[in-house]
């Protein structure tokens, strides 16, 4: 690594459990001291500006997806996957998922998720108390994931562990990282007993096999892809929406706008995302040297931390940053990605949150929760619990 005297530095650990459970206060500090930040403790370059972010999420010929993966154990794991893949290669992979995960590949199923997501509403309001994560913001995505994908339902009981591991192990290899490995493991090896005839007619999984059957991607990467369709469409999703009930029954002044006017969804829904980013961090690895906005140099070879949540927090874009407030509308949130590699199931993933919101402010005038308590992952930000106790109606 190749430092000069005004190269910012910072010891912090991103990783450990108090800066998971608040990391807000550290990404400001980093972002005072520049558009890339060095830390000492990795070893690797952090990105903690919304413009660093958004140019190195634009500029995949520097900034490389090899470098997804902060470990070395993980990173060979990954390869050919459509998550560590740089075009041309990704764009076939790429491919496969946007034929099912587009807009308009998803806009059919509109009125089916909304349906469900009433449903599921009305049976929790009529118990009066229920776990927003567990009942409301897995069993959700669950409900539509599973069958779209078309996978057996006995892996129900176990996709959700499989999912976070996805994520956790993409982080430096600590205690959360190793313990998540052998999780991986077990959801690759099960996806390997896979056919196309054990998922089910017409779902996005059995068009991968088509695809593969096709020429258009290799049969090998059939597995990959299938697990980016389950862990991707599943972890961030709940996280979102577990997020949003906790931030709707906090600002309860926010919840009243979108009460008002349901036309405010959709902006309500992207500055959840940008106030609690769901994924936080990715790797990259820098293929030539690249400069930040205000002159700091990284190396070529050099891993770097893409921070969404703290580019999704930076005063240097958005006003008051730290204001929740859902008339803002910021589209140009970074919690989706950019670029290449921008997330390709972002289309379902808006319709399953909305569609849960609506539900929600349709029925409930006030929504009352006890103590939350937060799941620490490396890569993923999300809530364990939070317990609904009532609602006015």
């Amino acid at each position: 690594m190749t430092l000069t005297a005004r190269t910012p530095h910072s010891d912090v650990d991103l990783f450990s459990d108090e800066t998971l459970h608040d990391p807000y206060p550290t990404y400001r500090r980093l972002r005072d001291q520049g558009g890339a930040v060095v830390l000492d403790t990795l070893g690797a370059w952090a990105l903690p500006r919304y413009h660093s972010v958004r140019h190195a999420l634009g500029d995949w010929e520097t900034f490389s997806a090899s470098g997804v993966a902060l470990n070395d154990t993980v990173a060979p794991m990954l390869v050919g996957t459509v998550l560590a893949t740089d075009p041309p290669a990704h764009g076939a992979l790429r491919s496969v998922l946007s034929d099912r995960l587009g807009p308009r590949a998803v806009r059919p199923l509109e009125q089916d998720i909304a349906t469900r997501a009433d449903a599921l509403v009305d049976g929790l309001l009529e118990k009066g108390s229920f776990d927003a994560v567990t009942d409301l913001a897995t069993e959700f995505p669950f409900s539509v994931v599973f069958d779209l994908i078309g996978l057996p339902d006995e892996a129900r009981p176990h996709m959700l562990r499989w999912a976070d591991a996805t994520f956790t192990v993409l982080g430096p290899m600590n205690t959360r990282a190793a313990q998540g490995l052998a999780s991986l493991g077990e959801m690759f090896e099960w996806l390997a007993t896979l056919g196309p005839e054990d998922l089910k007619e017409g779902s996005m999984g059995r068009a991968i096999f088509q695809a593969a059957d096709d020429g258009r991607i290799r049969h090998e990467s059939c597995i990959p892809l299938l697990s980016a369709y389950a862990a991707a469409g599943l972890d961030t999703t709940i996280n979102t929406i577990a997020n949003a009930v906790h931030l709707f029954a906090t600002h309860p002044d926010q919840w009243d706008l979108v009460r008002a006017d349901p036309g405010l969804v959709p902006s309500a829904l992207n500055e959840v995302l940008r106030y609690e980013s769901p994924v936080q961090v990715f790797g990259r690895r820098t293929t030539r040297a690249a400069e930040t906005e205000d002159g700091i140099t990284i190396e070529a070879g050099a891993q770097v931390l893409v921070l969404y949540g703290s580019g999704n927090r930076d005063e240097r874009h958005y006003p008051e940053p730290d204001r929740f407030d859902v008339t803002r509308n910021p589209s140009d949130h970074l919690s989706f990605g950019y670029g290449t590699h921008a997330c390709a199931g972002q289309a379902l993933a808006r319709i399953e949150a909305q569609s849960i919101i609506r539900a929600l402010a349709k029925r409930a005038r006030r929504i009352h929760i006890g103590r939350p308590t937060r799941h620490l992952n490396n890569t993923v930000r999300g809530l364990a619990t939070l317990p609904v106790i009532g609602f006015e109606v």
